[in-house]
């Protein structure tokens, strides 16, 4: 079985073609670095690290509990699980191509044909080998937001309704942005973030966003209706 994402044959056969492309001496140069080549294409970063889905897209101000942290996670895993299956259907796109080619190969005589089959054939089959690249890589993220949704739930917020945290969350999110604010802000900027505090802190004072009252009135409804 071919390993998957091994594309040191495909720069090794491409090397020739770069005559069309580069002076000799870096043809020469490209070709003894090839295995170098492979191993970069191999080990580049594709998406995020952990360190910067923890810095950069989870940072406190931002999401300031535990749980906006972990319903940012469940959104970002939902992202790149949504991308690897339009990536899996473009994969089987390619490879029904990559056949079509390969059965065109085999019974083309003309010569001009055959050689643009041939560059079609070179080139999906070094898609392909991007397309594994990428969704290794996806999944490694899928499973790091996995990693990631156990850690922060730690049993204090629900995990089936977003909307329950919200109303907290969205409470010390505005006042991050509150102490932020400066002489030199704009007024839009000043009028949206105080007023959606001003609201939060209305909401929860008036407790009209209790879930609990809420889903005893639902109850009561219910028993009525019996």
């Amino acid at each position: 079985m071919t390993e998957k994402r091994n594309i040191h044959a495909l720069i090794e056969k491409e090397a020739p073609s770069l005559n069309n492309l580069l002076d000799p001496q870096d043809v020469k140069a490209f070709k003894e670095m090839t295995a170098e080549l492979r191993d970069t294409w191999t080990k580049k970063q594709v998406f995020r690290t952990e360190t910067e889905m923890r810095m950069s897209v989870l940072q406190d101000m931002k999401y300031p509990t535990k749980a906006a942290k972990y319903w940012q996670c469940v959104r970002e895993q939902n992202v790149f699980l949504e991308n690897l299956m339009s990536l899996s259907f473009d994969c089987r796109r390619n490879e029904a191509k990559i056949k079509w080619l390969e059965k065109k190969l085999e019974k083309e005589t003309d010569e001009y044909k055959r050689e643009c089959y041939q560059i079609d054939l070179d080139e999906k089959r070094y898609g392909l080998a991007n397309m594994q690249l990428v969704a290794r890589d996806r999944m490694r993220e899928i499973k790091l937001w996995s990693t990631l949704k156990k850690e922060f739930d730690d049993g204090s917020f629900d995990t089936k309704d977003v909307n329950r945290h919200q109303l907290d969350s969205y409470h010390l999110i505005m006042k991050n942005k509150a102490e932020t604010l400066t002489s030199g802000s704009s007024q839009p900027e000043v009028f949206n973030v105080l007023g959606q505090l001003k609201s939060i802190e209305r909401v929860k004072k008036s407790g009209e966003m209790i879930y609990n009252k809420k889903e005893q009135l639902t109850s009561d409804l219910g028993a009525k209706e019996e």
